[in-house]
Order: C-alpha cells, then structure tokens, then sequence
C-alpha cells in the first residue's frame, strides 16, 4: 500500500509564495516518478510537474514560466513544489501523485497514468 500525503497550502496574496509538500510512505521510492497536478474549480486536472525519484529528472508545464520549482529529500520521502509569484488562476486544490519511474516517466503529464494519488491541498491567491 502506498500512501501520499500533502500539506503547505494556503491562502496567499497575489504575488506570494507558498511550499507544498508530498510525504510518501508504504514502500521505498527509489524508483518512482513524483508528479504534481492541480485542479481549478470546473476544470479538469492539469499537470504542474514532475521529478523522479533517483535522478532528479523534471518536467514542468509551459504555462509556469519558471514561477514553480520541484524537488525531492530522498532521506524524508518527501518531494516539495516550491511556488513564487502566484497569481489569482493559481487557485485550486493540488495533487501529488506517485507511479514507477519504469513505467512513467517525468514526460507522463496525463493524470490518469499514475496510480497512486494524495488527498490533495487547497490553494487559494487572492487578488
């Protein structure tokens, strides 16, 4: 059983930053790909980025234009999406989620392709 849990979100000012963090537990994660999603109010689920595991490859999403940087501590089980310059649309509740990197690779931006999901944490950027 793989459990991914978020915390870090917030409510945050136009402009602000804030730091997500997935803390992963039920088996070791040398070996799997850490994504995170994000999902508006009405919208579908949109991928942010992605990182794996043991070479700290990653993937982001044209539309960030540098604003979000992943990262992992391999030590902690944790990868963390460091957010600057957050802006109103950045409103919604983000995801990480979890595969092995054999099968997804950091280029997996499609939601459905991974199989292990957290509970998700509300991001709010007021105006």
């Amino acid at each position: 059983q793989v459990q991914l849990v978020e915390s870090g979100g917030g409510l945050v000012q136009a402009g602000g930053s804030l730091r997500l963090s997935c803390t992963a537990s039920g088996r070791a994660f040398s070996s799997y790909t850490m994504a995170w999603f994000r999902q508006a109010p009405g919208k579908e689920r949109e991928f942010i980025a992605a990182i794996s595991w043991s070479e700290s490859n990653t993937n982001y999403a044209d539309f960030l234009k540098g604003r979000f940087t992943v990262s992992r501590d391999i030590p902690k089980n944790t990868v963390s999406l460091q957010m600057n310059n957050l802006k109103p649309e950045d409103t919604a509740v983000y995801y990480c989620a979890a595969d092995l990197s054999a099968i997804r690779s950091v280029f997996s931006v499609r939601p459905g392709l991974y199989r292990y999901w957290g509970q998700g944490t509300q991001v709010t950027v007021s105006s």
